[in-house]
């Protein structure tokens, strides 16, 4: 099948002005009689279904939470982009489309970056119109700091908590649009299938979380905006909540999973403590503004860390690695995610790990208490102050940037970062690879939509940070508003979808028939250990580095645990009630299918761009090694459970030169 991106014509800068302008409408009297289901009430999901029920649509939104208010948006928290140039450091929509295509490594579309970051300014206007509490200066105007990858100040930022803030102002424009009737909230709903009629999305089928109820559900068109899948990992930085069900039915019904093995490593994250965990905790990217990282020079003053004979604060000077400031010296520690990571893998693998596992570097802001401190004294008219003087207000200015997130690390490791070097290590943190979209967010299954990380659109092989509160943003507040009309304005004589039309029957009986299935296995093994080995697999093979044999092992293991996972696994209770462990058990067997594409994703890209690192493509120094020639395309698969077929998206660069990227 040929990928048609339907991409406008004409200048780069001028696409989506020129694109607004000529979208076909629906009317507002027609758009009363339209029904749209939006499936996610994250940023991307709940600012989709504000806007389109103030346009007048009818909207039905889910979420499996209990509240539009616990998706996984709330956890970020370091800040969100936008081309403002407020600080007059040179930033533009055009740099910031750049840095976006370089941070990605070339692997994204052009048009859709560019609109992504021309959008950017109108969702930082439209946040501070909710109310949504930015920083500010001292005199009153919104502040900025910088995230990697980037050489100005372009982050907006709430404090560490920005994320909660931004759904915080989504919520209360969907709950307005709830209380006036336009949309109708569907709470602890999951979505089980997608429901095709006549080649188009035309519904879902929804299990009730509390009641067991399976549900039908009918729409015009369904609109996915449920999140990323770094939940194959077992352990991630998402919510233990947080799954792909919704996006891979779709994708077992026809839609195409694009770049699956893109997966961002996150540099900054509480190392693992131990096999009890099951989850991982962010440390905001915003802490690399002044927090350098570094690890011992000597292996032995490293293996005496870790063996507790030793702290980072005994440490000198003279014998301390700041390998990011040493290998890249025009980013320094804001280099992207993908770079800082791997540089802690090599760090570590070279034996100078400061955990006792050996996987942990720190993160150290002594010197930036030193430096703020001597600011504040010298503001407050201090002479000669004492180092105690300069440490007490250093570490006051601090705790205003990011206390929340120092008190948040004290809390989980029991170290005060005030005093100790963090220590930190990379784990899995976001999908930059999704459903495959076109310029109008529209998968190739005609009707179904798909928005934020829940699509492949923007990002490429590796995200910038604050980046992804951007994106969910400005699809569902800026562009899917204009391009669902593409598919809208063809149905307005279609009428009401009937729910009990054969394929709405059919789909429902597969769900349950399924569900039914898992319970009857009747083995020994719980879900939560399926799930972990799986992610034990993923980590191992296809996590921070892959190389050919271990991807073509993991593929093997994967099959053979999904073997596993439908003859031994136990699942209590039954299907017609509140049952947490079943709906796990679906996740995880979508998972199993996931993680395999993903794999085969992995192998099958014989190149080094972004987070997918393959061992055999790097250069001299370590750095990612892209093969243009062969790869620059996006790998758009379409799953038979067999030998999923790869279909390919050539990616034309006609506005960026397509060029290795240097941060030093």
């Amino acid at each position: 099948m040929k990928l048609d991106s339907k991409i406008p014509e004409g200048k780069l800068a001028e696409k989506w002005s020129k694109y607004k302008s000529s979208v076909p409408l629906v009317a507002p009297n027609n758009k009363r009689n339209i029904d749209v289901i939006v499936v996610g009430s994250g940023l991307a999901g709940a600012s989709a279904a504000a806007t389109m029920g103030e346009l007048g649509y009818r909207v039905k939104c889910f979420t499996f939470h209990d509240s539009p208010r616990r998706a996984h948006s709330i956890a970020a928290q370091g800040g969100i982009n936008a081309a403002k140039n407020y600080q007059n450091d040179g930033d533009s929509v055009y740099r910031l489309f750049y840095d976006t295509i370089k941070g990605g490594d070339y692997r994204s579309r052009e048009a859709n970056v560019y609109r992504l970051a021309e959008v950017s300014t109108q969702i930082i206007d439209q946040c501070v119109a909710q109310g949504v509490p930015f920083a500010r200066d001292y005199g009153g105007l919104l502040a900025n700091r910088s995230f990697g990858g980037v050489q100005v100040s372009r982050t907006f930022y709430a404090r560490g908590q920005t994320g909660q803030q931004l759904l915080i102002g989504a919520y209360q424009a969907l709950s307005r649009q709830i209380s006036l009737g336009t949309v109708k909230m569907y709470n602890r709903h999951e979505m089980m299938d997608l429901v095709m009629v006549d080649g188009k999305a035309r519904g879902i089928i929804a299990r009730n979380l509390l009641t067991g109820k399976l549900e039908r559900y009918s729409a015009h068109c369904v609109v996915l905006a449920t999140g990323g899948y770094g939940n194959v990992f077992y352990l991630s930085t998402n919510a233990m909540a947080s799954n792909a069900s919704a996006a891979w039915k779709a994708v077992k019904k026809g839609a195409y999973m694009a770049n699956p093995c893109f997966t961002q490593i996150h540099p900054t994250c509480i190392p693992v403590s131990g096999d009890y965990q099951s989850k991982l905790t962010l440390m905001s990217e915003s802490l690399r503004n002044d927090g350098r990282v570094w690890v011992p020079n000597k292996v032995e003053d490293a293996e005496a860390i870790r063996q507790g004979k030793k702290k980072g604060v005994d440490i000198p000077e003279a014998d301390r690695d700041y390998y990011l400031e040493r290998r890249y010296p025009a980013f320094g520690n804001l280099v992207p995610r993908d770079v800082a990571s791997r540089a802690a893998k090599v760090a570590c693998d070279e034996g100078k790990g400061v955990a006792p596992t050996g996987l942990a570097v720190y993160l150290d802001f002594a010197s930036a208490i030193e430096r703020y401190g001597k600011s504040a004294a010298n503001s407050q008219g201090i002479e000669n102050p004492s180092k105690a003087q300069i440490t007490a207000l250093g570490e006051k200015v601090v705790e205003e940037k990011y206390g929340n997130l120092f008190e948040m690390y004290e809390k989980i490791t029991g170290e005060n970062p005030y005093k100790m070097p963090m220590k930190i290590y990379p784990a899995v943190h976001y999908t930059m690879g999704g459903l495959w979209v076109d310029y109008n967010l529209e998968t190739n299954l005609s009707g179904l939509f798909a928005l934020g990380e829940a699509n492949f659109s923007d990002h490429g092989a590796n995200r910038l940070g604050a980046s992804a509160l951007m994106q969910g943003l400005a699809d569902g507040y800026f562009v899917i508003p204009y391009t669902i009309g593409t598919f809208l304005s063809n149905e307005i004589r279609t009428g009401a979808i009937d729910e009990n039309s054969q394929e709405f029957l059919d789909a429902e009986n597969h769900v349950k028939n399924h569900l039914q299935s898992l319970l009857n296995i009747k083995g020994s093994q719980s879900v939560e250990s399926f799930h972990r080995k799986l992610g034990k697999i993923m980590w191992d093979y296809c996590g921070m580095s892959r190389n050919a044999e271990g991807l073509r092992k993991a593929r093997t293991m994967i099959r053979e645990l999904r073997d596993e996972f439908y003859k031994d696994l136990y699942v209590p209770g039954t299907l017609d009630e509140f049952n947490p462990e079943l709906d796990k058990a679906g996740r995880v067997a979508d998972f199993m299918e996931l993680g395999e594409l993903m794999v085969l994703d992995a192998l099958d890209r014989n190149e080094s761009c972004g987070g997918h690192f393959r061992e055999e493509y790097q250069s001299g120094e370590g750095e990612a090694l892209r093969d243009d020639a062969d790869y620059t395309y996006v790998a758009a698969w379409e799953w038979d459970g067999k030998a999923p077929i790869l279909h390919k998206e050539p990616l034309h660069f006609e506005n960026v030169e397509l060029k290795t990227r240097s941060y030093k």
